[in-house]
This record gives structure tokens, C-alpha cells and sequence, in this order.
């Protein structure tokens, strides 16, 4: 797995704004379609932004055996911010994005999956919004949505990790742990996730979090809360983002400054996870 998630971020770490960088975004995004229809038929989703068409990549894997039940929606954002290569944001969800593509095609669970690259994360969520808006209009319903956002950089060092206020009081002070944030309906998804996660090896914390997040706007700052706001249960996976990692939105996001055990334990525990999910 760890081999497979390298290769895949080799080819995924570039810069890659739709506007500025259009030839990198073009590249990840028929790279990540190129990668998903391995394993089924890739769907676009379209969306027009300022007379431009973007587009969310979609694929449907089955559950182990027929059935009727909603989805477990799993994302992540495949453009970047301009001037930045963005391994840790967001190079490392979409790879581990591929690998449950792998996985779950391979061996299936007791929910379809559905798993989606949204594209324009960093310019307002504007993928994710428009396909959480599509569900809504169509009367869709998902079991789970999971937002896949910078998972691979890890600092053991003492103070490394820093919080909104007060949540310092409540959470390690080493930035050496995945945090699964979700809203209240998803309280029990949190803990179950957690258990496997914990149980790999892989440090890992879970954060509830009312009102959509709102009170803490720096849970919102990714492709879950749109589904927040449209009231689907909705859980961010991540190793907290600028609150962690110095390379947030740098230059210097680079693939070397990557704790590729790390992602790797990741990838494996939130495959375990979902797997777990009743």
C-alpha cells in the first residue's frame, strides 16, 4: 500500500490551479479519472463556474451483496491553491482516494461506496456544493459522507500541534494524529471509525461538533460542510490542516515533507473503518 500511495503521489503533486496552473489541473484530473475507471465506469459531474465548466469525477462500487441501501459517499479535492505543488493539501486524500477504489473494488462492504474528486475545494467548496446540491434537488440520500482533507503530515515533537480555542485543554499537544470531525448525527460513525483506526496503530481523535460547525469555522474549512448545511451526517478526516503542517498553502508543500507511514496507517485504518460501519 505504502508503494502504491507513493506512485500515486508522484504523479499528483504539482501545482494544479484550474486557472493559473490549468495544464497540472488537467493532468491530476484525467490522471484520477484515468485511475478510477481501473476499477468501473467514471462519471463526470458537471458544474459551470463563471462560464466555465469544472467537473467532479464519480465512482459507483457496489456493496458485497445486493441491496437498496444509500451510499457511503467518500471525497476529496483534487485542485490546489496557485503556486504550491499541495502534497499534504490535497495530493494526499486523493491518493488514498485511489487506494479505496482498489480496495473496496477488490472486496466489497455491506454499503455501495461512492467515491468522488471534487474539484474547486479552494475556491469555496464550489465542487461540493454543487453535487450536494444536485443530491438534495434529486432526493438522494447517503448513508455516510467522509471528506478525505490532508492526511499525511505528522510532528512528534512536544507543542507541535495547535487548536482553536479552548480545544487545546482537550487534545494531545503532539501533531502526531488523524482527527475524524463530524457533526452530531454522526457521533456513532466517529467512534466506530476511531476503534480501527486506534487499533492499527495510527493515533487518532474524533471531534463532535453542533450547529454544522459554525461555532468553530475552522471544522468547515472542507468538502463536508456542504453536506453539513444540507443535513447529511458528514465526518472530515484530517491531520488538521494549517493548525499543523507549516507548508499549508507554500511553495514548500512538498512530497519530501510527508510522513508516508504515517499516510499509510491512515489509508489502512480508515479502509478498516469503514469496513466497520453497520
Amino acid at each position: 500500500m505504502k508503494e502504491r500511495l507513493h506512485a500515486h503521489l508522484v504523479q499528483l503533486v504539482r501545482e494544479r490551479d484550474p486557472y493559473l496552473a490549468s495544464a497540472g489541473h488537467f493532468f491530476v484530473r484525467e490522471y484520477v479519472r484515468a485511475s478510477l475507471a481501473e476499477w468501473g465506469t467514471v462519471a463526470s459531474h458537471n458544474f459551470e463556474v463563471q462560464g466555465k465548466i469544472h467537473q467532479n469525477l464519480i465512482l459507483d462500487l457496489p456493496a458485497v451483496r445486493d441491496t437498496r441501501k444509500p451510499p457511503i459517499l467518500v471525497g476529496a479535492h483534487y485542485d490546489g491553491v496557485p503556486g504550491s505543488p499541495g502534497a499534504d493539501d490535497n495530493a494526499t486524500g486523493i491518493a488514498v482516494l485511489l487506494e479505496m477504489a482498489r480496495a473496496f473494488a477488490t472486496e466489497a462492504i455491506a454499503y455501495p461506496i461512492r467515491l468522488v474528486a471534487f474539484d474547486l475545494e479552494e475556491y469555496g467548496l464550489l465542487g461540493s456544493t454543487a453535487y450536494a446540491e444536485t443530491l438534495v434537488r434529486e432526493g438522494r440520500q447517503l448513508r455516510l459522507m467522509l471528506s478525505l482533507e490532508m492526511l499525511g503530515y505528522c510532528d512528534r515533537t512536544p507543542n507541535s500541534q495547535r487548536y482553536p480555542t479552548p480545544l487545546e485543554y482537550f487534545y494531545p499537544d503532539r501533531g502526531d494524529f488523524i482527527i475524524f470531525v463530524g457533526n452530531l448525527s454522526s457521533l456513532g460513525d466517529l467512534m466506530r471509525l476511531r476503534k480501527p483506526m486506534r487499533r492499527d496503530g495510527t493515533p487518532c481523535e474524533i471531534l463532535p461538533v453542533p450547529n454544522a460547525g459554525k461555532w468553530v469555522p475552522d471544522t468547515r474549512r472542507s468538502d463536508h460542510a456542504p453536506f453539513w448545511d444540507r443535513g447529511y451526517r458528514a465526518i472530515m478526516v484530517t491531520d488538521t490542516s494549517f493548525l499543523r503542517n507549516p507548508h499549508y498553502h507554500q511553495k514548500s508543500d512538498r512530497l519530501e515533507t510527508l510522513d508516508l507511514d504515517f499516510l499509510t496507517g491512515v489509508c489502512r485504518g480508515a479502509i478498516a473503518g469503514l469496513r466497520c460501519l453497520l
